[in-house]
């Protein structure tokens, strides 16, 4: 089976070249892409341009980007401005975010986040394809056209976990990048909704990547209670504790792939045949067991 395998490189906590270190890091082990997250720090798609410009032997994604404070025509002329400038490797990662951000941190109203989307992406997708649009809808309206040299539209991806948001990736996007998903809710959940959705609108077959820790370590249950006291809270995040119930589980800690070569390499098998189409590994665990990790990683891409 062939595997395709990403990385994530944190953003919180480092220099702009730290990330560029660490794209090259990846890189080097023989890894395809490099996935930035958007929080309150770094910008994920300036250092995406950076990164792309930098390191050019990957491919370089945002997991993701919240649409709420970015207009889609803003949102569609960054995109195309970092898809030129990486000479057409980024992958555009976009989501909806969470209420406590959205709503808590940032004013906006959370009320209808898949209208919000339906409409966010009926102006984004024409954009970047290079059509002008005249949208008028009841949250957004959009009139004009990106006017940059013609570019290659970026892949789009959704950060989609509920069945809504699944169907709109499917109908309007191409694919979904999750996290925190394990194989049960991919197998039954997350690749049927979306296929089914992505087939009804003629669309080709969705990409499905999936973000996961992983760590290879000898301290597996430590890492395990380490990650629950950092993330655990997550599985009281809405959309999270529905993926995890599907899994499961109740907590991101618990859907981490932990152990010895072998052990990761079967999990992470397990996580490809439930339909994933791309991983992005998110190492922990002690920088010689994220090394580690990397060096494992880059060769099983390699087989």
């Amino acid at each position: 089976m062939t595997m395709r395998i990403g990385v994530l490189v944190h953003e919180q906590g480092s220099t702009v070249d730290t990330l560029v270190e660490r794209a090259h890091a990846a890189a080097a082990a023989g890894l395809r892409s490099v996935w930035l997250g958007q929080h309150f720090g770094w910008d994920a798609l300036t250092a995406a341009a950076v990164i792309g410009r930098e390191v050019p032997a990957v491919e370089v994604g945002t997991a993701v980007v919240p649409t709420y404070p970015r207009h889609p025509m803003m949102l569609a002329g960054q995109a195309l401005t970092v898809q030129s400038a990486v000479g057409s490797r980024l992958t555009l990662g976009i989501g909806v975010s969470h209420p406590h951000i959205i709503e808590g941190q940032l004013g906006y109203d959370f009320r209808r986040p898949a209208h919000h989307l339906r409409e966010y992406l009926d102006v984004l997708m024409p954009l970047l394809r290079g059509e002008e649009v005249a949208f008028t809808g009841s949250e957004i309206t959009a009139v004009g056209r990106i006017g940059t040299e013609p570019t290659p539209s970026p892949s789009v991806l959704i950060g989609a976990l509920g069945p809504a948001m699944l169907r709109i990736a499917g109908e309007s996007a191409d694919g979904t990048v999750t996290t925190w998903v394990g194989p049960a809710a991919l197998e039954n959940h997350v690749v049927p909704v979306l296929t089914r959705a992505a087939g009804e609108a003629g669309r080709p077959r969705p990409r499905i990547v999936v973000c996961l820790f992983v760590a290879i370590t000898e301290a597996a249950d430590d890492l395990r209670t380490e990650l629950a006291g950092r993330f655990g809270a997550a599985g009281g995040i809405g959309s999270y504790r529905a993926a995890m119930e599907r899994e499961g589980v109740t907590g991101p800690e618990q859907t981490a792939l932990l152990g010895d070569e072998k052990t990761v390499e079967r999990l992470i098998g397990s996580v490809f045949a439930a339909g994933a189409t791309e991983l992005v590994a998110m190492p922990v665990g002690s920088a010689a067991e994220q090394s580690r990790t990397l060096q494992f990683l880059g060769a099983l891409t390699a087989r």
